[in-house]
């Protein structure tokens, strides 16, 4: 079978199949054989590897992950494409099509019946509008994933591993880097995608981290901190925890602070991973 990613090959293939691009899903076709290349080394997918794919759109990533991985699972939303990948994978015997919302599917169901249980890759080139969602599910339901290679904005990825006390530096960076290790792989243009996108793009591998970074009582606690710390960037964390979701009075926000011995008029874009787990042990200690 012919590699599809090369302009020519993907123009041809959506013509045959008289394809329509959905904005709705947020579709943009890679036509670039390097950078699938560079997507897979950076994933690290040899002849032992499971692979989970989200959106493999007409197949020009999954062709190359079949060649490397031992199975792959492809989780396509868009029913449309289903003919189009049953034609560009046909030769392919270790990779299976599922017509199905990612958002929806059970994966630790998933890789228990179609993997044994071992762990798995997840592979995507993503829709940015469901990016967050979409990671949130895998690091939240505790799946046995080893790494999630990735897609997405290059302003979201900038996120994901940005440090305290940085513009970039929000919720996403502490939940993201709470479950795992963030690596660059490679930025990457608009140019190698069809239709092209207005933004650019980074490929970024999320290694999941056998243990979460620091030691929390309450998850719920600790997340529920770190959403009313960024709800409102202006404001102090007394202010900020005190008029947030967990309910907290200002006296006991001010004990919390007191015993931990972080100033109560810092924001929330200033604290550390660990200085935010000292804070939801102690609310949970006083909770207890």
């Amino acid at each position: 079978m012919d590699r599809i990613a090369s302009p020519k090959k993907t123009k041809e293939t959506i013509a045959k199949h008289n394809f329509h691009f959905s904005k709705s899903l947020g579709q943009n076709f890679l036509i670039d054989q390097n950078i699938i290349t560079k997507i897979i080394d950076g994933a690290e997918i040899g002849p032992e590897e499971n692979v989970i794919e989200i959106g493999p759109g007409i197949g020009s990533l999954t062709q190359e992950l079949t060649e490397r991985a031992k199975k792959v699972v492809a989780i396509e939303i868009d029913k449309s494409l289903i003919p189009i990948l049953k034609e560009t994978l046909q030769d392919r015997d270790n990779v299976e099509v599922i017509n199905d919302d990612i958002l929806k599917v059970d994966l630790n169901r998933l890789i228990r019946e179609k993997f044994d249980n071992g762990a798995v890759t997840v592979i995507g080139n993503l829709p940015y509008y469901i990016t967050t969602p979409i990671i949130m599910k895998c690091l939240e339901e505790k799946v046995p994933i080893k790494a999630i290679v990735i897609m997405i904005q290059k302003e979201v990825a900038d996120r994901m591993k940005a440090k305290p006390s940085t513009k970039d530096y929000g919720a996403l960076s502490v939940a993201v880097q709470y479950y795992c290790d963030v690596e660059n792989i490679v930025n990457v243009p608009p140019s190698v995608f069809i239709p092209q996108p207005k933004v650019d793009s980074s490929v970024i591998r999320l290694i999941v981290l056998k243990e979460p970074r620091v030691k929390v009582i309450s998850e719920e606690i600790f997340f529920g901190i770190v959403k009313d710390s960024f709800g409102k960037r202006r404001k102090t964390l007394l202010n900020s925890l005190s008029s947030g979701g967990l309910n907290l009075s200002k006296d006991m926000v001010r004990a919390v602070f007191s015993a931990c011995g972080i100033d109560e008029k810092r924001r929330g874009e200033t604290l550390s991973l660990q200085e935010f787990a000292i804070l939801a042990n102690e609310i949970a200690k006083k909770r207890q």
